[in-house]
């Protein structure tokens, strides 16, 4: 069902730990659910709907990333291993974690986890291959590197290209790498449990480019906060079966066959939840926010705001509650006061008294400036 609604010719795109952190961050939002579930280009769907998304890492920037995650692997790993406090990288095992297909490298990947911990010896694994269940389906997620200590425990590896500059990098970045890397802890906990003698580290090494030039440092990035919240989070994602068994006859998100009319319409029958945020994050989120815009949403001033407003739905309810005009909520009309109308009224005559005291005060000034002039 999944693949009809991607279109039997098209190709699934794989979710990777970004977009699953991301969703995690909005697990309301269906449309988004569905959309990754199936694999459906949400990048082409955008732009075949006239919103496209104009953000992503730039060609430089991955170039970048590249060539700074290949320094830090050169030589069997010497940099990465001098960082996590190894000095002779031939006391390191790097197992060979090719197989054929995404199972059989997830297989190869445990079974390498498993060696190494019942060898007690330090090992590296390059690009190993994890697997996550997500709404019913399995998402296939590749970290940078896995470290297998001696004692058992296991510590994921993030290679980010942005800068570490004294000691610190910038808070947005070092956050969504948190994020990213407290998925791949969860996924590598399932593992784990299968495991004798494993524990996953609740720290990330995160190793970005010393200050301003391409020699590596590193810094653990404790994720536990990340951690609990992505994993409760994915907890509460609906099925995605159960999303996709809710849809009317004729839904389809085939972009190479259907008109930007009819992806309109299907994308339209998708539940969505938008919020600010997901102009971060989500392709189609410029797309939902222009349907969000047009009837007056309230979700466009953020979940905080929405959060306050209770039952007001819509901007044109909340400045009519203000203003007190007919047809408007009352505070207490049908029981208890509503707390938003109240605040909103009372927001509304502060405003209206500081506007008259501004005039006022103003109003002996402006005609002295005038008497000068």
């Amino acid at each position: 069902m999944l693949a009809e609604l991607r279109g039997p010719a098209t190709a699934p795109r794989p979710l990777d730990a970004r977009a699953l952190a991301a969703l995690a961050a909005n697990p309301g939002c269906r449309r988004r659910a569905l959309l990754d579930g199936a694999g459906v280009d949400k990048s082409a769907l955008a732009a075949k709907l006239g919103s496209p998304a104009p953000f992503g890492q730039s060609q430089f920037a991955i170039v970048r990333g590249n060539s700074f995650e290949a320094k830090v692997k050169a030589d069997g790993g010497r940099e990465l291993l001098r960082l996590i406090g190894v000095e002779e990288p031939g006391v390191v095992a790097v197992p060979e974690l090719t197989a054929a297909g995404p199972e059989g490298r997830v297989a190869r990947t445990a079974l390498a986890l498993r060696e190494a911990t019942g060898a007690g010896r330090w090992t590296l694994l390059d690009h190993p291959l994890l697997a996550l269940e997500v709404a019913g389906s399995p998402v296939y997620l590749e970290p940078d590197a896995v470290v297998v200590r001696p004692g058992g425990g296991w510590t994921v590896v993030e290679i980010k290209s942005f800068p570490m500059v004294d000691g610190a990098a910038d808070a947005s970045k070092v956050g969504a790498a948190a994020r990213q890397a407290a998925v791949y802890v969860l996924a590598l906990e399932r593992v784990a449990e299968r495991t004798p003698g494993a524990r996953v580290s609740p720290s990330v090494l995160l190793v970005c480019p010393k200050d301003f030039s391409n020699v590596p440092t590193a810094s653990l990035v404790d994720v536990r906060k990340q951690r609990a919240v992505t994993r409760r989070q994915l907890d509460r994602l609906t099925r995605i079966d159960e999303i996709a068994e809710a849809l009317p006859e004729g839904v389809s998100f085939d972009v190479a066959e259907r008109s930007a009319a009819e992806l309109a319409a299907s994308v339209e029958a998708v539940p969505h939840q938008y919020a600010p945020e997901c102009l971060a994050a989500c392709e189609l989120a410029f797309h939902c926010r222009s349907r969000a815009r047009e009837s007056g949403a309230v979700e466009t001033l953020g979940r905080a705001v929405r959060g306050e407003l209770g039952g007001l739905t819509t901007v044109g309810a909340v400045l009519a509650a203000a203003r007190g005009e007919d047809g408007a909520p009352c505070p207490g009309a049908d029981g208890p006061p509503d707390p938003a109308v109240v605040a909103l009224r009372r927001a509304r005559a502060l405003r209206e008294e500081a506007l008259a005291t501004a005039r006022d005060t103003a109003g002996p000034a402006a005609a002295q400036t005038e008497g000068v002039l």
